[in-house]
């Protein structure tokens, strides 16, 4: 409330101003919404519990501005205690009645001296209040002793009981430390005995190395001349054996591409089985043996698709394959594994149709772990030993194969092409063989 109104000197005392503002609320709510104050309106429209709380400022600014508000809320409190107005009209305070309400009934009533009255009110209230709290405060003392007292109590039992721990607590270190110089002094004498369980030990040790040193020796010598002597005769068997069978071997297959090619020339040319005249066989020309080189029908180039058709209808030809070159021209995006495999796969078709030997020669320098390749029946797989490269290994098949035999390399690279076509073998490129799987 403002100080500005008829004769009061300070605001209203806080108790004062909420009780006034609640009964100015009440009131409120009752009130037709036409004789309600502009100002008011919204505030009407409040819930009845929150009207008071929210629109506190806004309804203490119009009782004191605005009379008539102000005397219809006189009204309400004088039909609610009409003794207490009538008392004050009259200008005497019941002494028993309570201070906020004699206020509040002064300041919306305006007896005479209703300003004195309001002071005085103010007046009882801080007396009650210094009062209210002195005794508040005479309480809280009397707890805070009692709450002293209980904990002067209670630590002093805590005192008493931790002084008991703390003996029972000397006691057992003590017996503690005893048990641990015991327990020191038998590890001691543990470590003694094993120091020297151990030096005997080593001793023993020693002693038996020595004696066995001289025996490993010997022994090792001996199994060193026996592993001598026997990879000497191991090599002298193998070289003897290996000399035969190439040997045997060279001469075999070229026995049976002659065998193949007469046969093959005999019913190309219709000759008969026995001979009938004696001229025939002066008149006879020996046909040249048969090799790469002398391709049937004409000379093909060598990216010529029916080169390789020709080669493989020869008798008893050796198909010599570049297996990575090939691989890595037709399907080089999958892995080494799966190139071998996929090569393999197609070989096995071709051999069951041709019926070649057929020979696949990959780089092994490279490989750190044993390679396992399911090699169909009639093709050989060969890996480069370490040190030695894939076109080393085919030159040395195609020098091992008997002068005259058919003998087909396929490899597109050139420097193996040219050393191939030097002994006597026929080049072919990788593009062919893959072009002929293709189609098998």
């Amino acid at each position: 409330m403002s100080s500005a109104g008829e004769g009061l000197s300070r605001p209203l005392p806080e108790q004062v101003r909420l009780n006034v503002v609640d009964l100015a609320s009440q009131v409120l709510g009752t009130m037709p919404s036409t004789s309600i104050p502009p100002p008011l309106r919204g505030i009407a429209k409040f819930d009845p519990r929150k009207r008071a709380k929210l629109g506190s400022a806004p309804i203490a600014a119009q009782l004191e501005n605005d009379k008539k508000f102000r005397e219809l809320v006189a009204e309400s409190v004088a039909a609610g205690w009409p003794e207490l107005v009538t008392s004050l009209a009259e200008g005497n305070v019941p002494p028993a009645a309570d201070p906020v309400l004699v206020a509040a009934a002064a300041y919306l009533t305006r007896p005479p001296g209703w300003a004195e009255m309001i002071e005085a009110a103010r007046t009882d209230l801080e007396q009650s209040a210094v009062a209210a709290e002195g005794s508040e405060r005479e309480e809280a003392v009397t707890r805070l002793r009692e709450q002293l007292a209980a904990q002067k109590s209670a630590a002093k039992e805590e005192a008493d009981r931790l002084r008991e721990q703390i003996k029972a607590a000397r006691a057992e270190n003590s017996d503690l430390r005893r048990k641990l110089h015991e327990a020191r002094e038998r590890a001691k004498a543990a470590v003694r005995r094993a120091e020297e369980m151990e030096h005997a030990a080593e001793e023993a040790k020693t002693a038996a190395s020595a004696a066995g040193s001289a025996g490993e020796s010997e022994l090792r010598r001996l199994r060193e001349r026996l592993a001598d002597v026997e990879k000497q005769l191991e090599a002298s068997r193998r070289a003897a054996r290996e000399g035969r069978s190439i040997e045997d071997a060279r001469v075999r297959v070229l026995l049976d591409a002659l065998q193949d090619a007469s046969a093959g020339l005999r019913r190309e040319l219709a000759l008969p089985t026995t001979i009938s005249r004696p001229a025939d066989s002066v008149a006879a020309v020996t046909g040249e043996r048969p090799g790469v080189r002398g391709v049937p029908a004409r000379a093909l180039a060598d990216d010529d698709p029916q080169l390789l058709d020709q080669l493989l209808a020869l008798p008893q030809v050796h198909l010599i394959i570049d297996g990575y070159n090939v691989t890595k021209t037709g399907y080089g995006t999958l892995t080494l594994a799966d190139q071998r495999n996929r090569l393999m796969t197609a070989l096995g078709g071709l051999v069951a149709q041709t019926r070649v030997e057929v020979t696949v020669v990959f780089d092994g320098a490279e490989l750190n772990v044993p390679v396992q390749v399911v090699a169909p029946r009639g093709v050989r797989v060969l890996f480069s030993a370490p040190g030695e490269i894939a076109d080393d290994l085919i030159r040395q098949l195609v020098r091992a194969e008997p002068p005259g035999r058919a003998i087909a390399v396929v490899s597109s690279d050139r420097e193996v092409a040219e050393s191939v076509r030097r002994m006597g073998a026929r080049p072919v490129p990788s593009g062919l063989l893959l072009r002929r799987l293709g189609r098998a």
